[in-house]
């Protein structure tokens, strides 16, 4: 028989086997909850039944019902509602990605009643400038870029995908045939162009093209990024942790992972050996797009001039450069291609690889999914399809949850679940688990419409409140958990730049087709990457269209959008980081594009008819770039801006020609003075620089 010291009378060994027993009976109790359907992220959810409230007035929309309940148990009054243009600014942002321009909102300035406000919501939900919005949030999931990323980082064609996305958003396509298309567009049935350009989806990922490379580590890695974006991107899971272990906290085994593996694993090598030495090149499945109607007709007619001219006897040399000439000019219209998702034609045997290393394998594994989950169905393909069809099946408790808790946090400035990407039993639990549940039934139940449940969310009361803060909510609710007012965020790069663009009247609106390039510091790329493709910037209305047709490089994306908290893009980003910097100020002022968006304001605000004195083009250009009119206080120091802008250039005229002068690609409005426009500049980059311009509040 052991031994065993005693302490206070118990036994040494007895203490250690309690102490073991309470250790793992807490890590099992854990991973009991965590690994079976007892956590709420894994039960099905269902529709609760509605709040009753004390003043049932106050609810415009369902989602009021489950906030002012909260807010009434926490003993919390809500925010009164905003002003009406607070209000209309607001939704303009959220929904068209831009401040409203006079005119738009004209109807509801002067009637702000609810169901005016509504009408205001379903003309922007109709406006096709609603996809190109939303299209930027996607993106960053997606990890859409225009180049490969890693040193040599050229550029490839994936823009059609982009195009795709708007195109998808603005018809209002259902969100599961969003992502079956995504995920497997080119497995469906007698598939389309369009569903085959859907699969750009997944032809996102870095490749890296470098000398050296190995192609099936490359190719691995490139499924690795699949596996782990879906799961963040669809299921709010970080099952990247399983890739080398089993889940240390949530319901994911390492062979659940390589079952999902299994169903992208059959994608052809993406990066070839180009000759016999050391250079690498980028293939893989591309399409041809379809040409436009003109440029298909003058193929032809180039293809007939050259057949007519080969034809002619004793080609002589002019006849032959004349030939080459022509043979230039067509080969320059060639269809435009972008890549797609393509089957190998035999499926790879699937092995968990050890240590997430690929040279390293254990057992085969067959397709499927995370045991925790709904079953899949036997009569599903068992590839990228099946799948598809298995991760927007209702049963499902985690996509509709994650897809509307993401568009909540874009509204309301944070999540139900604060942690977008990890639903587990490491993220947060939601503060409002009622709210969040009924929202995902109403969206799988509204045939999975985007459209419904945006609408449902800006025209809830709880969206339209002022978001002033109060010293009560300061004390109460200081991260706004509870959404007892409105949040105050700053914009993402790219309204940044579509709201300058749009208050200086430059904006253009043409739609889709490859990157544009428009201005930005010279030499950013010429340092970048190996052979760097140059970057020359558009002298057509191309330097005006929106930032979602940017172009992506990874590695210098677009340098105003860093500035801003832009990414790469080399991975998949939920939320983008809320930053605050001195470059951010520099930028509005000083960067060329911003330079010339503030100079063509200065000239708008000037050639505004029927504004006969400084205050009232003070009021013109508050209410372009901020919905509202100005304070006092806020007129008379503009005003002493100018008469000081006025004075300087007065003794220095020369200033006022040159700063005109160095605006390229911008044409001075007819009937409008050098001088007045450099005072003008002045208050127009002033405004530009607003933190309230470049802030949804």
């Amino acid at each position: 028989m052991a031994s065993s010291h005693s302490i206070n009378g118990v036994s040494s060994v007895r203490i250690i086997r309690f102490a073991t027993l309470l250790l793992v009976g807490g890590f099992l109790c854990h991973w009991g909850v965590v690994a079976g359907n007892d956590h709420w992220a894994y039960q099905r959810p269902g529709r609760p039944e509605l709040p009753r409230l004390a003043k049932p007035e106050q609810a415009a929309s369902a989602v009021d019902h489950f906030i002012l309940d909260r807010l009434a148990k926490l003993g919390m009054a809500p925010s009164p509602l905003a002003k009406p243009g607070q209000q209309a600014r607001r939704v303009f942002l959220d929904l068209v990605g831009r401040p409203p321009q006079p005119g738009e909102v004209d109807d509801f300035l002067a009637n702000p009643t609810r169901r005016e406000y509504g009408r205001m919501v379903d003309r922007l939900l109709a406006n096709p400038q609603y996809g190109e919005k939303w299209a930027r949030r996607w993106l960053d999931l997606a990890r859409y870029a225009d180049s490969n990323g890693f040193q040599a980082d050229q550029l490839r064609d994936s823009w059609a995908y982009r195009d795709w996305v708007i195109d998808a958003f603005n018809s209002g396509m259902p969100f599961n045939q969003f992502a079956i298309e995504q995920l497997a567009g080119d497995l469906l049935p007698g598939a389309t162009i369009s569903q085959k350009i859907a699969t750009g989806f997944h032809r996102t990922p870095t490749c890296n093209v470098e000398a050296g490379v190995h192609p099936e580590s490359n190719r691995v890695n490139q499924v690795i990024d699949r596996v782990n974006t879906t799961g963040t991107v669809f299921l709010g899971t970080t099952l990247e942790c399983a890739q080398c272990h089993d889940h240390k906290y949530d319901p994911f085994s390492m062979r659940d992972y390589y079952r999902m593996f299994a169903f992208f694993n059959n994608t052809s090598l993406e990066v070839k050996q180009q000759g016999n030495g050391v250079t690498w090149n980028f293939y893989g499945p591309t399409i041809n797009l379809p040409m436009p109607p003109g440029q298909e007709a003058r193929r032809a007619e180039l293809q007939e001039k050259i057949n007519e001219l080969q034809a002619s006897k004793g080609l002589g040399e002019a006849l032959k450069r004349e030939i080459s000439k022509l043979s230039k000019e067509k080969e320059a219209l060639k269809p435009a291609s972008t890549l797609v998702m393509k089957e190998i034609s035999e499926p790879r045997d699937t092995k968990i690889m050890l240590r997430g290393n690929y040279l390293t394998l254990g057992d085969s594994v067959a397709v499927g999914t995370p045991t925790v989950m709904h079953a899949y169905d036997k009569k599903l393909p068992p590839n990228r399809l099946g799948f598809a069809k298995w991760l927007v099946a209702p049963a499902n408790p985690l996509m509709s949850r994650v897809t509307v808790n993401r568009w909540w946090a874009a509204f309301m400035g944070r999540g139900i679940v604060a942690t977008q990407e990890d639903f587990g039993a490491q993220g947060e639990a939601p503060t409002h688990r009622e709210l969040l549940d009924w929202l995902a039934v109403e969206f799988v139940e509204s045939g999975w419409s985007m459209k419904h449940i945006h609408r449902l969310i800006v025209t809830s009361r709880t969206y339209r409140q002022s978001s002033r803060v109060s010293g009560e909510h300061l004390e109460q609710d200081p991260a706004n958990r509870y959404f007892a007012r409105a949040p105050r965020v700053r914009m993402s790069a790219e309204m940044v730049r579509d709201s300058a663009l749009a208050a200086s009247g430059l904006l253009a609106h043409r739609m889709h087709g490859p990157p544009i390039y428009p201005p930005q510091p010279n030499g950013i790329w010429r340092h970048v990457g190996r052979n760097a493709p140059k970057f020359v910037a558009a002298k057509d209305e191309n330097r005006f269209r929106r930032g979602v047709y940017v172009v992506w490089r990874r590695g210098a994306p677009y340098a105003s959008f860093v500035n801003f908290g832009a990414p790469d893009r080399g991975a998949c980003v939920v939320a983008r980081p809320r930053t605050n910097t001195p470059l951010q100020a520099l930028t509005l002022l000083n960067d060329e594009a911003y330079v010339e968006m503030a100079m063509a304001f200065a000239g708008r605000i000037l050639a505004e008819p029927d504004l006969s004195n400084d205050e009232q083009r003070i009021d013109f250009a508050f209410r372009v770039a901020l919905t509202r009119p100005p304070i006092p206080v806020e007129v008379a120091y503009l005003n002493q801006l100018l008469a000081k802008r006025e004075a300087a250039l007065a003794a220095e005229p020369k200033v006022a020609r040159q700063l005109v002068s160095g605006v390229k690609n911008w044409r001075m409005p007819a009937g409008v003075e050098a001088g007045d426009l450099a005072k003008w500049f002045a208050v127009a980059s002033v405004l530009l620089n607003l933190d309230e311009v470049i802030t949804k509040g």
